[in-house]
């Protein structure tokens, strides 16, 4: 009897540690993303409606860059390569995609923040990522964003040296998509305004 009983308690500790393994992959993504807003590891920047504090007198260039899927037959390029900003103060910038295919297709972008050590400096507060974006066949449609740099990234010792951060976007045709490539586990979160879908 005591021999049924402890392998009855036995099966049910290895199901638990089973059910428990099966539930922390499914959570495995999100709580990645989670981690990686909160300390911008991976190059995933800080986002969120927090205003501009205001400039230092400092400066930092952004640069801006576009990738496309190879299963999304769209060309998407940045509408500037390269800025000079003041820190701390508010800025836009915007990237055109054009659908180079006959009939509508939907896209969805993600983006990142590099070098790494500066993402949680760089603050987006309105983008288009993550919002299914559709174009019509041969439509072309401009995609703002806003974002701030905050001052301290040229007094934190492991930041002052950044004198460029670079800016990415790419789009796929979903977000599975993306998840297949690995690039949905180490995009930024999207949280505030955006550009709404067609």
């Amino acid at each position: 009897m005591d021999t049924r009983r402890s392998n009855r308690i036995l099966a049910g500790i290895f199901a638990a540690v089973a059910l428990g393994m099966v539930g922390m992959s499914f959570a495995a993504i999100p709580l990645y993303r989670m981690f990686c807003a909160a300390t911008g590891f991976a190059g995933t920047p800080k986002i969120g409606p927090a205003p501009a504090p205001g400039g230092n007198g400092r400066t930092i260039q952004v640069r801006f860059n576009s990738d496309t899927n190879p299963g999304l037959p769209w060309s998407f390029a940045p509408d500037q390569l390269v800025i000079t900003v003041p820190l701390g103060e508010d800025h836009l910038a915007s990237y055109t995609a054009r659908n180079n295919a006959r009939s509508a297709i939907t896209g969805v972008a993600l983006y990142n923040v590099t070098p790494d050590k500066a993402a949680k400096y760089f603050h987006k507060t309105a983008c288009f990522c993550f919002n299914k974006q559709t174009l019509e066949g041969g439509e072309a449609k401009d995609f703002p964003l806003s974002f701030w740099v905050d001052p301290a990234i040229s007094t934190d010792p492991s930041t002052k040296d950044v004198q460029e951060v670079t800016l990415s976007y790419t789009f796929f045709r979903s977000l599975e998509d993306a998840e297949k490539t690995g690039a949905l586990a180490k995009a930024g979160p999207h949280v505030g305004p955006a550009t709404k879908e067609n």
